[in-house]
């Protein structure tokens, strides 16, 4: 099982190191430029809370009640594939993690993923706060929505490899920002 952890005090794990603040502060601007706003909302009538770009496939995570394990098992295959896919498909580990109402992160992913039973201090499946994993350039990334229980890929990379292994066993609720109709849900990809 893939472990994660909130901050108590422990040391970030390796691969991982805080943003400094003026860091953090230009990746929100950075993250606002591209999904041309930022609305968290508690309610269904604020969501999504960004404009998805083109493009992009926007996933819902939510589980059935009365399924043990299967949330626990849905947590740690996307954060797998995810990693899987940041590691496999850039030569540059580099990444920007974004956790709203909190202090950003640079990841190494390579150095992440080589680090055997390795804590996550941010996740990419959105756990309890909005999540953005994102290339530097936030060209492509994921930006998870802990209310609405989405997961959005976004940028030709990752749609196109995450996106595409996320599709075979989650259900599309958005493609390119459009609601995915059940006529159209199986071309969407």
């Amino acid at each position: 099982m893939m472990r994660y952890t909130l901050d108590h005090g422990n040391p970030l794990p390796p691969g991982w190191s805080h943003l400094p603040r003026a860091e953090n502060d230009r990746a929100w601007e950075l993250f606002v430029e591209r999904f041309r706003s930022f609305r968290p909302s508690l309610q269904p009538e604020g969501w999504p809370a960004v404009v998805e770009p083109t493009p992009s496939v926007t996933f819902d995570l939510s589980v059935p009640e009365n399924t043990p394990g299967v949330w626990s098992a849905q947590f740690d295959a996307i954060n797998a594939e995810a990693q899987r896919c940041f590691v496999s498909l850039f030569d540059d580990p580099e990444w920007i993690v974004l956790e709203w109402q909190s202090d950003g992160y640079r990841l190494n992913a390579r150095e992440h993923a080589d680090t055997f039973d390795t804590e996550w201090p941010a996740t990419v499946y959105p756990n309890g706060d909005y999540y953005i994993f994102a290339r530097p350039d936030f060209s492509t990334g994921t930006f998870g929505h802990p209310w609405e229980k989405t997961l959005c890929v976004f940028g030709n990379d990752l749609v196109h490899t995450l996106g595409r292994t996320l599709a075979t066993w989650l259900p599309r609720k958005r493609v390119n920002g459009n609601a995915v109709s059940e006529e159209t849900h199986d071309d969407a990809l």
